[in-house]
């Protein structure tokens, strides 16, 4: 743990930091609802550790707490947790190892975890970033949901505290420094509409699904080994001009035929280049 914590640099882990007290907050927020709902303290701290996925344990505790069954919570949890399908292919690289380690890397897939994860710039840092931070949190997390169904209903209503805005506010900051990118831009703001305009009438987190179709809207990159084409100037008759006619292999201009001296006619004697004979 100590290595991978060398190999960051201290912005990151700074930046990792403040993402775990912001994900204090949602945890213990998650375990004062859970447990002042009616359920016992058991669950909010199971379920932490074995979903570890903040926006699904709150869609299926709120599923539970408004009096559907188990089987409509877990599909909700499942339905949000798809989007990480995607999120496990691209970081796949970084887990290597025996099989256990992956496994229990697979476990520390968060948002949060693959974020840092792709801000790095080589598979060494990145490495470091998504242990450190999957780690981190994993631990973070738990700690506070369980301090949080301690408390009971202490805190109680987490909209009247803001808790409930922290965790979008730090998915936020972290998708920021991407959208520099144009291509990147585009995808997020045309997947953001679908999700908005469907999130009245779709259930939720499959608007966060749709969202994917963002992805249509983003144009390939041009090829740079293509150099564009360039149009030659004609001139009325059709034919090209003198000087595309005269230019070199390189583009210049080739060098002109020398004038008589005392007539300024060309030498006789001299063949008469293909332009010339076909004007």
């Amino acid at each position: 743990m100590r290595s991978l914590l060398r190999t960051l640099e201290r912005s990151t882990l700074r930046d990792i930091a403040l993402v775990c007290l912001a994900d204090a907050l949602v945890g213990a927020s998650f375990g004062a609802i859970t447990v002042s709902g009616g359920l016992p303290l058991w669950v909010p701290v199971v379920m932490s550790v074995l979903v570890f996925a903040g926006g699904a344990q709150f869609a299926a505790i709120g599923v539970v707490l408004s009096g559907g069954g188990a089987l409509a919570a877990v599909a909700t949890g499942l339905v949000l947790n798809a989007r990480l399908l995607p999120f496990g292919f691209t970081v796949a690289g970084v887990l290597d190892g025996p099989w256990w380690r992956r496994l229990l890397g697979a476990q520390l897939l968060t948002d949060e975890s693959v974020a840092f994860t792709l801000l790095q710039p080589d598979r060494r840092r990145r490495r470091a970033a998504y242990w450190v931070c999957g780690l981190a949190l994993f631990g973070v997390w738990n700690a506070s949901v369980l301090v949080g169904a301690a408390a009971g209903g202490m805190i109680g209503d987490t909209d009247a505290l803001g808790l409930d805005a922290a965790f979008p506010a730090v998915l936020l900051a972290l998708v920021l420094p991407s959208l520099t990118d144009p291509r990147t831009r585009t995808a997020a703001l045309a997947g953001a509409v679908v999700a908005v305009a469907a999130t009245p009438f779709l259930p939720a987190g499959v608007p966060v699904l749709l969202a994917l179709a963002g992805l249509l809207f983003a144009r390939r990159p041009a090829d740079p080994a293509r150099p564009a084409d360039t149009a030659v100037p004609a001139d009325p008759a059709g034919c090209p001009s003198d000087s595309a006619a005269k230019a070199g292999p390189s583009g210049d201009a080739a060098p002109s035929a020398p004038a008589d001296s005392a007539g300024g006619a060309a030498d006789r004697s001299r063949p008469t280049p293909l332009a010339e004979e076909v004007h």
